[in-house]
């Protein structure tokens, strides 16, 4: 895909993954729509890619721990542009981040299913309209081989918790979502495709577990660009990838009653209608 003129939105920016996905992306002549939660180093990091005089970068700050701040961030980005070629929703916690202690988010949901889930489901419905105004379009979910079965009688996992689980569940939900909008968008122009990056990559995700890197940044990044901007992804839709290996999810994630019911679930706690 050519960048000259498109424009893309990656959550979760201004560090690790997403930061070197932006700034490639910027470097190949896309407008990019940076966001993060710190302002100095979104600013930072626009600042750095208008430097290098090549894309375009544009920061918005928000913080996707609040359904709030995960609409605001789609009322933002559909203000400001009059098209939107690729959403890569990046943006997430790891299992560890804040310690290993339940947490919940300003809305009262477990706070991995917020960050890691519940936002990117309700930005990209929010950001369809401009998605299918610009199509041929792309969306790209940053999952993870760390999968784990969504318990229905305890989504908010108040029994049980631990870290790893809640992180693993709220990864299998972005690939089960994945395959349900990709079913949704057919004939649309627009694919939807998720992906494993890489194994423990050298972000501040995986030292915050206490885990020491296996995977290089580049590595993740270059994955994601794959389902991004290749040619070889335009026409391939509902897929989930293991770096840049067509791989199998969990096979909840193929279950069409367990997709069901996660789509009524996160259309009742977003406040979105769909057909």
């Amino acid at each position: 895909m050519k960048l000259d003129g498109k424009t893309v939105l990656v959550t979760g920016s201004t560090d690790g993954v997403g930061r070197y996905v932006a700034a490639k992306l910027a470097a190949a002549g896309a407008k990019v729509l940076i966001h993060g939660r710190d302002g100095g180093r979104g600013r930072a990091l626009a600042d750095e890619i208008k430097r290098a005089g090549r894309g375009e970068a544009v920061f918005y700050q928000a913080d996707l721990s609040s359904l709030a701040g995960a609409g605001g961030l789609a009322e933002a980005v559909l203000a400001d542009n009059t098209r939107l070629d690729i959403f890569i929703s990046n943006a997430g916690i790891g299992s560890q981040n804040d310690g290993p202690a339940r947490q919940i988010s300003a809305d009262g949901h477990e706070l991995r299913f917020a960050v890691n889930y519940l936002a990117g489901f309700l930005l990209a419905y929010r950001l369809l309209p401009l998605l299918k105004a610009s199509a041929p379009s792309r969306i790209v979910n940053v999952a993870s081989l760390g999968q784990h079965p969504i318990d229905f009688d305890d989504v908010m996992i108040t029994k049980g918790y631990s870290g790893s689980r809640a992180y693993a569940q709220s990864k299998l939900s972005q690939i089960m979502f994945t395959i349900d909008l990709a079913e949704e968008l057919k004939g649309t122009g627009i694919t939807v495709n998720s992906l494993h990056p890489a194994t423990y990559m050298n972000t501040t995700m995986v030292r915050a577990g206490g885990i020491t890197p296996i995977s290089t940044v580049e590595q993740g990044g270059e994955a994601i660009l794959h389902l991004a901007v290749d040619d070889d992804m335009a026409d391939k839709s509902g897929l989930f990838f293991n770096g840049m290996n067509q791989a199998q999810a969990n096979p909840q994630a193929y279950d069409a009653a367990a997709r069901k019911r996660l789509r009524a679930l996160s259309l009742e706690l977003t406040g979105l209608t769909r057909p």
